[in-house]
């Protein structure tokens, strides 16, 4: 049996090293719909999962459109994304999340009379983890599962931060998941964000992130690979 993962990187030094673990087993690499990609395969038995990879950009339309061809091209069974985010409450640097829930934060109707975050026309803005891959994930040590929350800044705002961790009740912040999240969830794929923690997204959070991000770390990289690894022998 096969199975095709779409594997979603925002930045440069967040797809690197996965994109060395991915040459190390034979990757192909090409360039289609202005991103890069890595394909290779994982293997255990009969069993098979085809591993498309795709370095898309930072922000939320970046990560969607990835998501949106990973699913709709590549014909994605799952879709999995990692990268750093920032703490909102309870994690500190260098924690490893598996993320349990997406909101939007900077969706705002606020004018018209919603709650923030909250979509019209009954619309789903709240997106869950694939219980399966969250599973996973936590079968590795010192994983902590947290919900998070996305938004296109890169939240250096105290009082901003507040106002998140007060309203949504996110634990960390990024740029990108929850607009994968709407994706697989109208389509119906399992997704799930692992994330480790670079910053405390108050003021001194550039400098720290800047730090994190050049050392190209493979912790991620080797904890996707783990999760996939554990997946293949549940086919």
């Amino acid at each position: 049996m096969e199975k095709i993962i779409g594997l979603i990187f925002a930045d440069e030094m967040e797809y690197a090293p996965y994109l060395d673990w991915a040459k190390e087993n034979g990757a192909v690499e090409e360039r289609k719909h202005g991103n890069d990609y890595a394909v290779t395969y994982l293997k255990d038995g009969e069993n098979s999962l085809k591993l498309v990879a795709v370095k898309c950009g930072i922000g939320k339309s970046n990560a969607a459109s990835a998501a949106a061809y990973l699913i709709g091209e590549d014909k994605a069974d799952y879709i999995l994304n990692a990268g750093l985010s920032g703490a909102v409450s309870r994690l500190k640097r260098e924690d490893m999340v598996a993320a349990t829930s997406h909101i939007e934060c900077d969706f705002d109707l606020t004018a018209i009379g919603y709650a923030p975050g909250v979509k019209a026309d009954k619309q789903k803005y709240l997106y869950k983890a694939d219980e399966t891959l969250l599973s996973l994930a936590l079968q590795s040590d010192g994983i902590i599962a947290a919900p998070t929350g996305t938004g296109d800044i890169f939240l250096t705002d105290k009082v901003k931060k507040e106002f998140y961790r007060e309203t949504f009740e996110i634990e960390a912040f990024d740029m990108e998941t929850a607009a994968i999240a709407s994706v697989c969830d109208k389509s119906e794929i399992p997704f799930l964000s692992l994330r480790k923690i670079s910053d405390d997204a108050d003021d001194s959070s550039v400098e720290d992130y800047r730090e994190m991000n050049n050392r190209k770390e493979s912790c991620l990289t080797e904890l996707l690979v783990h999760i996939l690894e554990r997946l293949i022998k549940k086919l």
